[in-house]
């Protein structure tokens, strides 16, 4: 049995991260935000899936951006922003029902570069993996 949903699930990542509107138009919601560390979720719906049942690669990806983001963010200065360079993803098991749960983790930082590593389950089984590079910088007026 799922124990996720007799718990109470944040109602937006407003709390997190500001407004989000793509990860409120999925469902992808921040369970959990600590330094160099971020778990998310989304639960599965049928607007999610492809023409095959299946959830849309797209969301995992997502999963796995959004969560990077939120690990390396509570690490960044005052001003800084990060953005994605790049992803590499795996994909182990089709997502047809339930909760697909990501932990996110920064393996190494250094001043202009993170890269992080993405864990994506439904229930126990691991779904999908992802190694994401992330830049990090002040953005400039002009």
């Amino acid at each position: 049995m799922d124990t996720r949903q007799a718990q109470p699930r944040p109602q937006s990542l407003k709390h997190a991260t500001g407004p989000h509107p793509f990860a409120e138009l999925i469902g992808l919601e921040i369970d959990g935000h600590s330094p160099d560390a971020c778990d998310c979720s989304v639960l599965v719906k049928p607007e999610l899936l492809n023409p095959h049942g299946v959830v849309h690669g797209a969301v995992l990806y997502a999963l796995a951006d959004t969560g990077m983001g939120g690990a390396i963010a509570p690490g960044l200065d005052e001003g800084q922003l990060c953005a994605t360079v790049e992803i590499k993803f795996n994909y182990y098991k089709a997502v047809q029902a339930g909760w697909i749960s990501c932990r996110s983790t920064v393996l190494n930082r250094g001043k202009r570069f993170a890269n992080l590593e993405s864990r994506l389950y439904v229930d126990d089984a691991l779904v999908a993996t992802a190694n994401g590079t992330f830049a990090i910088f002040t953005p400039t007026q002009g």
